[in-house]
């Protein structure tokens, strides 16, 4: 095969100082070759249509090599050699959201499916992503979900049967050896029905077998060496045309099947993108394979302060709707909100000249929006002088407005541009640059892409300085692994006049999130303990009045807090939590730069419990809670190693500076004298 040739591309001083020149992807006669200094993967080119031929972790040595003839990306029904292949590679520099990081592109057709795969390397991760986009047309594939495997009486049909399903495949990794161990996590979303937000399953490989969920680890027990899949999608109840599972395992095999798409979803000209992959390398302890997730995940959006860490107020939490929203209110909550010390205010639904379907009042509409052109404008009776005063105010009282906005859905969101061009107008005429984003459904891949496209918009138009609060609570939408680029995720609705509000439920949802998404990525939120104690059942032990506020902020800490309430209906002993916010907003950078994981056990209301925030080797945070029980001291599981001696410095809470020896399995001894207290320490491992 005649070699192709690489496009040349020129590297920046300012890029070679970040590593960048490390990653590599090099096309050699038949041979693709992808690294950087932790990761290498090299393929058969195959006309485009990759076949891997092994893997590399470079930090242990470890090399897995392929046998199979078969290509990774397999669309049943299609042609499996590529065709009119071309390749190109780019740096992608750094810019407001993200780091510089190298694209090598690949686009090929099988029959008349158009396929583009854009590989991307980030330096110092071990992690090689992968985002796919089609166009043209096919008459295969590809929805049907494949196979009951109670159907399949004999051990030959396993066999001879290669893809047991006829959704298509996105990846495939065929390794050696048989005693792989499994761990498969599927999320909820969908934040107004679940409260329990991730399913772990523990398996063994074995015969081919079907699992949902975003992530699949999978660890060699015989070499200690491991591998991981982030399939980037949707959580798996909502994702489109789902083949119902995400990964496909036999053995040392692995397979994520589910495009994000049908063939109905092809366009003959303008490219669509589907479901993308990650695929990581890690070895040793459990602890390892989560930073190299992390670290990836880190890289898709920069956090800057000002921009990205906030501590966040919403008045819809206190369930007052659009009623109160108005000039005179704005201000008043904007008083109460710098002396409690936030450093964010977000004007909710009822800022805007149009009455959408959540308004108290009757009339409202989400639909058809762009019917009243004025619909995204300050309400003129309730905003006379437009948001002039309230910015004015707030600027003097060092606090960001933001706002609340929920795209047009149309027609599978045809409306798109108007929506951008709204929020690019509020951001050049006001400079608000932080946005609540409600209402959006995804049902079909048009309104995906149009959702796409109206982020990215407004995203370039501003110079990528627009923030996007995208609430996971209700319909089909990105979930934790998809649009990740954009900003924060507004996580969910709680509310004490239903009272379904209990802060170990909110501190149980972050802190099993935070093994598998980035804890600084949500905003968490906190309420007025003080509203609807009487709609509690007076003997129960874990309604909010039984807990401190302060308490009720530190469960936020290592999140973005969000503070759900209006300002102005706090009691004044709700302002001493002001001491607490002003400490923590000397800290929270620093926490939120390290990489989050939860220590201790899974909050039930009962338990020792909490977070590490690891910056280095060195040095990071501690956040304990002592649940309610009866246990002054605890030994609390955390991520240090065995024998290493700490020394915890108190920063908050109740907790007291002490020097620590770190025991077998990494417990260390903890003691908080109150039960439902809480302590923050910065440590230093000597």
């Amino acid at each position: 095969m005649r070699n192709l040739v690489v496009l040349c591309f020129m590297i920046s001083t300012g890029l070679m100082a970040q590593g960048v020149n490390t990653c590599r992807a090099e096309l050699k006669n038949d041979t693709l070759i992808v690294e950087n200094q932790l990761i290498e993967r090299k393929y058969f080119w195959n006309g485009g249509n990759l076949i891997t031929c092994s893997l590399t972790d470079k930090t242990s040595g470890k090399v897995w090599k392929t046998t199979t003839k078969k290509a990774d990306l397999d669309f049943p029904g299609q042609s499996e050699v590529g065709e009119k292949a071309q390749f190109s590679v780019k740096i992608v520099p750094e810019n407001a959201v993200a780091p510089a990081h190298l694209e090598a592109e690949i686009t090929y057709t099988l029959d008349r499916l158009e396929i583009k795969r854009v590989l991307r390397l980030y330096p110092n991760c071990a992690v090689i992503a992968c985002d796919l986009y089609y166009r043209g047309s096919t008459i295969a594939f590809w929805l049907q979900p494949g196979i009951n495997l109670a159907d399949m009486v004999n051990l030959e049909q396993l066999i001879s049967n290669n893809t047991v399903t006829n959704a298509p495949v996105i990846e495939k990794l065929e390794l050696p050896g048989k005693h792989w161990q499994l761990s498969t996590v599927e999320f909820s979303d969908i934040t107004d029905r679940f409260n329990n937000l991730v399913h772990k399953e523990e398996s063994i490989s074995y015969r081919p077998n079907l699992y949902r969920g975003n992530l699949l680890f999978a660890h060699d027990k015989v070499s200690d060496e491991g591998i991981f899949i982030l399939k980037e999608a949707p959580t798996s109840n909502v994702q489109l045309a789902y083949p119902g599972g995400d990964f496909l395992t036999e053995f040392g095999t692995f397979r994520v099947i589910g495009a994000g798409l049908n063939p109905t979803d092809l366009h003959p000209t303008e490219w669509r993108r589907g479901y993308g992959y990650v695929t990581g390398v890690y070895s040793g302890d459990e602890l390892n394979r989560y930073k190299a997730l992390r670290l990836y995940q880190r890289n898709l959006r920069t956090h800057k302060l000002g921009r990205d860490e906030m501590v966040l107020m919403n008045t819809w939490g206190d369930r007052g709707q659009d009623t109160r929203v108005r000039e005179q209110f704005a201000l008043a909550e904007l008083e109460a909100g710098a002396k409690l010390g936030i450093t964010h205010f977000q004007l909710d639904d009822g800022w805007q000249s149009g009455r959408s379907s959540n308004s108290a009042l009757k009339g409202g509409s989400l639909n058809n929006i762009w019917d009243n052109k004025n619909y995204w404008e300050p309400h003129p009776e309730k905003f006379p002088n437009g948001l002039t005063p309230v910015l004015k105010r707030a600027k003097e009282l060092e606090i960001e407005v933001c706002l609340w906005f929920n795209p047009s859905k149309d027609n599978s969101n045809q409306y798109w541009e108007k929506d951008a061009d709204a929020l690019i107008g509020l951001y050049q005429k006001y400079g608000i640059r932080t946005f609540k984003i409600d209402g959006v459904n995804l049902p079909d891949k048009l309104a995906e892409v149009n959702f796409r496209k109206f982020l990215d918009k407004v995203s370039l138009n501003t110079n990528h300085n627009v923030v996007f609060n995208l609430d996971v609570t209700a319909a089909r939408r990105g979930g934790y692994h998809y649009f990740n680029e954009y900003g924060n995720i507004f996580l969910e609705n709680r509310y004490t006049d239903w009272t379904n509000y209990y802060p170990y439920t909110t501190l149980r949802n972050l802190w099993m999130l935070s093994k598998y998404v980035p804890a600084q990525n949500l905003q968490i939120e906190f309420l007025n303990k003080w509203r609807n104690v009487d709609k509690y059942p007076t003997n129960d032990p874990f309604a909010p009045k039984n807990y401190s506020f302060d308490y009720l902020f530190a469960i936020t800490m290592f999140a973005q807090p969000l503070a759900w309430f209006e300002g102005t209906g706090l009691p004044e002993e709700a302002f001493a939590t002001g001491k607490l916010i002003k400490t923590y907003l000397q800290h929270n950078t620093k926490i939120h730069a390290g990489q989050i994981f939860p220590i201790g056990n899974e909050p039930n209301g009962k338990q020792w419990t909490g977070f590490q925030s690891i910056g280095n080797v060195k040095e990071g945070y501690i956040l304990v809670f002592r649940e309610d029980n009866g246990a002054v001291k605890s030994s609390v599981k955390t991520w240090f190693s065995a024998g290493q001696r700490v020394t915890f410095t108190a920063v908050a809470g109740s907790g007291k500076s002490f020097e620590g020896q770190v025991l077998y399995g990494g417990y260390v001894e903890f003691e908080l004298p109150l039960k439902n207290s809480f302590a923050l320490y910065k440590y230093v491992v000597k």
